[in-house]
């Protein structure tokens, strides 16, 4: 029997991987830990065909490890690939080595013929906010009045027409000047900013209509269980558009909320399109008690919430689903050629 779960992430995770490899051990299976930011300085990972046969090893400080038969694998994250490797090369080598790194690294978790609690591939695909969009409104989703472009013409039409607009980055969108990132949020469009969207000529940016809170939710989906938190961010001046900007301030205030049935069933139906087992997902619940989607987030967090669950239960889902002990949508690589 495969019991071996392979965990994909960064030495400076935090501690929902600790809580989430208890909950596999208690399930009887073992935890083999990947830390990409070691990777390839100090770990090494080696695929080798032959014999007929596949066999993939990872080298740690700590051990070696077969990882051709493995149970299942979560592909948690993969920050700082290649973490120390720019001051050991030369300059004119390190853009092609860390290219090679990663068509490397996510050409082996692409390829493994386990279940797979995310891909690269899922990932990428859930980047995509104007699909999420279309595939949520299609499901029977409310969402904001919404314009993607790079047109300031466009832009400033959308936003006069609409009066009260948000302008958001679709990516983690970072500014880095002298060593510090600033992170770009959510931020109201007011007409006296109209004249600086003549720079979207050089940055496409997404406008969508303000949708007034009565309460945000986040909204952490693994398999088919839900665990629904709200928050009311208008209490606080700097969370009012946009939580994350104060978020530390607000990580205690969020509550365990139900959800009605057909919003619920509208969340499955949504991780059912995309063929994917964990989501964390925003919604924005209006003064008229209507739910708008606002984006799923493929490998989103969740341990501020998890923290707030008696036992840590999204960490529990989350075992239970890569321990095979909860329903959930098989992805394995080769399915289709085993059925076949």
């Amino acid at each position: 029997m495969n019991n071996k779960i392979l965990i994909i992430t960064h030495t400076q995770d935090n501690f929902s991987i600790e809580k989430v490899t208890e909950y596999i051990e208690q399930n009887g299976f073992g935890v083999i830990r990947f830390d990409v930011d070691l990777y390839p300085l100090q770990n090494k990972l080696t695929t080798v065909f032959q014999n007929g046969k596949w066999i993939t090893m990872l080298e740690t400080a700590e051990n070696t490890y077969r990882l051709d038969d493995i149970a299942a694998v979560w592909y948690r994250r993969a920050y700082n690939i290649g973490n120390g490797l720019k001051e050991e090369l030369e300059p004119k080598f390190f853009g092609a080595a860390m290219g090679e790194i990663r068509n490397t690294l996510f050409g082996f978790l692409e390829s493994i013929d386990a279940y797979s609690l995310g891909k690269p591939s899922v990932y990428r695909r859930l980047d995509s906010k104007e699909e999420q969009l279309k595939v949520a409104s299609k499901i029977g989703f409310k969402i904001p009045e919404t314009c993607i472009s790079n047109n300031p013409d466009e832009a400033k039409k959308f936003i006069l027409k609409h009066k009260n607009v948000i302008g958001k980055m679709q990516t983690g969108f970072a500014i880095y000047e002298d060593g510090v990132e600033n992170v770009v949020f959510t931020n109201v469009i007011k007409e006296e900013n109209l004249e600086e969207l003549d720079s979207l000529m050089y940055c496409p940016m997404q406008f969508q209509r303000k949708i007034e809170k009565k309460k945000e939710l986040r909204i952490t989906v693994v398999g088919h269980d839900i665990y629904a938190f709200e928050v009311d961010s208008q209490q606080f001046d700097d969370a009012k558009v946009d939580w994350r900007k104060d978020g530390v301030n607000l990580i205690d205030k969020w509550v365990r909320t139900e959800l009605p049935a057909e919003i619920e069933s509208k969340i499955i139906e949504l991780l059912d399109v995309y063929h994917v087992d964990y989501g964390a997902i925003d919604v924005i619940v209006s003064p008229e008690d209507e739910y708008y989607f606002i984006e799923i987030n493929a490998a989103g967090e969740f341990f501020w919430l998890d923290n707030l669950t008696e036992d840590n239960l999204i960490s529990k889902s989350i075992a239970d689903i890569l321990c095979d002990k909860a329903p959930r949508r098989n992805n394995k690589s080769l399915s289709y050629i085993e059925k076949s």
